[in-house]
């Protein structure tokens, strides 16, 4: 039950943050500029040594919670302990992957640990499945938006 309101949670963070992607680029030709196509093989975005799309993605679903770590060049997101203000008797951490240049489903994997408060301490508890998967199809959903965004201008 617990892991379902984290999950809705970051449904509705994801759901509620924009984030614009553009490519822009002029051609020079009588004084005219246009706006080229992006390729399709544009789903391989090199600048920060992972996936941008999947990154920025990924930063964003987790823009509620604190970051303990960021590494764009590994590809390694890691938050810090968040404790759901409605649910202060647990919290959860998540640590973000990205293993590959390109945008596939087997390019990011999602790990999760949870904690509850018992007798004053924290004892860990486990995630469902599904909160974990639903993160992952919410971090590739926005991707993919990403990539439509910057492919259509």
């Amino acid at each position: 039950m617990p892991s379902r309101i984290f999950a809705r949670r970051l449904a509705r963070t994801v759901g509620t943050l924009g984030l614009a992607v553009a490519l822009s680029a002029s051609l020079g030709g009588c004084g005219k500029k246009e706006r080229p196509r992006a390729d399709l093989a544009a789903s391989k975005v090199t600048t920060i040594g992972v996936n941008s799309y999947l990154w920025r993605a990924s930063l964003d679903a987790l823009s509620f919670m604190p970051l303990l770590q960021t590494d764009s060049a590994g590809g390694v997101i890691v938050t810090d302990w968040y404790a759901n203000p409605s649910n202060p008797g647990e919290r959860v951490k998540v640590t973000v992957t990205i293993l590959d240049q390109d945008l596939r489903a087997d390019a990011l994997r999602v790990a999760a640990s949870r904690q509850v408060a018992q007798n004053g301490a924290w004892i860990d508890a486990p995630v469902q499945a599904a909160t974990v998967q639903r993160l992952e199809d919410i971090i590739l959903t926005k991707a993919r938006d990403l990539r439509r965004q910057a492919i259509s201008g």
